[in-house]
């Protein structure tokens, strides 16, 4: 199973949602850069891919460019 990251409320102490589903993405570099400042935690692999969304499909995320396999375009500076 491949590794989801979501982002870590430190006051709620939970994560971070939207529409009821939890924000997820498949690179954590990536998902620091593009929220700084807001921890970033690995999800627990008990939580079904139907409770979460991938980040690139929250509407505050449209001017980014995303690749088909959902990486950022352009990622090689998050190597």
């Amino acid at each position: 199973m491949n590794r989801r990251y979501g982002l870590y409320g430190p006051n709620s102490r939970d994560f971070l949602s939207y529409g009821g589903r939890l924000l997820v993405h498949h690179d954590r570099a990536q998902l620091e850069f593009l929220v700084p400042g807001t921890p970033v935690r690995e999800l627990p692999p008990d939580i079904p891919a139907d409770q979460t969304m991938p980040i690139r499909f929250h509407p505050e995320l449209a001017a980014v460019q995303w690749t088909e396999s959902g990486d950022i375009a352009g990622k090689e500076q998050f190597r």
